[in-house]
């Protein structure tokens, strides 16, 4: 008897923030627009939106919680193969750490799509 293996469930980021916009910031709905008509938000849009709507600042103070996906890790890798950026530069780019970027470099074909 074989278990099947669920999917991980992750929060419905789209909702959040139409309903964080709705409510808090509906100045700002214009600007996340083309971010939200996506069928499904990447890391990478989500850091994008809580840009957007927050400022820089939030980013700051929410540095410790980031959590990236495989495609998320995958793509940041290809930017920095595409850009021709050094870890550093990447790092500074994405606002990581160098020994995070090490780390995934060293486990590269685990984020391979």
């Amino acid at each position: 008897m074989e278990k099947e293996i669920q999917p991980i469930n992750s929060p419905d980021y789209k909702k959040i923030y139409q309903d964080i916009l709705r409510i808090k910031y509906p100045e700002k709905t214009e600007a996340c627009k083309n971010i939200l008509k996506k069928r499904h938000l990447t890391s990478m849009d989500v850091v994008l939106l809580n840009e957007i709507i927050f400022g820089k600042e939030s980013i700051i103070s929410n540095q410790p919680h980031k959590s990236y996906d495989c495609d998320t890790i995958h793509e940041i890798l290809n930017f920095q193969i595409k850009n021709q950026l050094n870890n550093s530069q990447l790092a500074k780019h994405f606002k990581l750490s160098r020994n995070t970027i090490l780390k995934w470099k060293k486990n590269r074909e685990q984020f391979s799509p």
